[in-house]
């Protein structure tokens, strides 16, 4: 009797192992990551609650409470531009944070915005 082979069809445990690390690597990188962006999403709310100032001072005031409630530590007011742009005052901010990944590596993430 001659028996027929099944043609198997599948993953072998190498490449799941690899399928695996990959995902690994991209998850610790994202769980590192998302603070910064949390953090860039609440400069950006306190640079618009800022807005309502009269004046550049108290614009910078009022974003370091804001800075302070929402536990933002990688800029403050002083660190805020201050401008006009056709008869209205804009606040812009720009800074950069540095992940560290293993040994010399780092990864760098610049963040910039501006007031609505």
């Amino acid at each position: 009797m001659m028996q027929t082979q099944s043609k198997q069809s599948g993953i072998t445990f190498v490449g799941l192992l690899f399928v695996g690390a990959v995902l690994a690597i991209v998850a610790v990188l994202g769980m590192q990551v998302a603070p910064t962006v949390m953090e860039y999403q609440a400069v950006q709310k306190a640079v618009n609650k800022a807005m309502l100032a009269s004046n550049p001072v108290e614009a910078r005031a009022i974003f370091d409470r804001a800075r302070s409630v929402d536990d933002i530590n990688s800029i403050a007011g002083k660190d805020l531009t201050v401008s006009q742009e056709n008869g209205n005052t804009v606040l812009s901010f720009a800074y950069q944070r540095e992940i560290h990944l293993f040994g010399p590596a780092y990864l760098t993430l610049k963040y910039s915005g501006r007031s609505k």
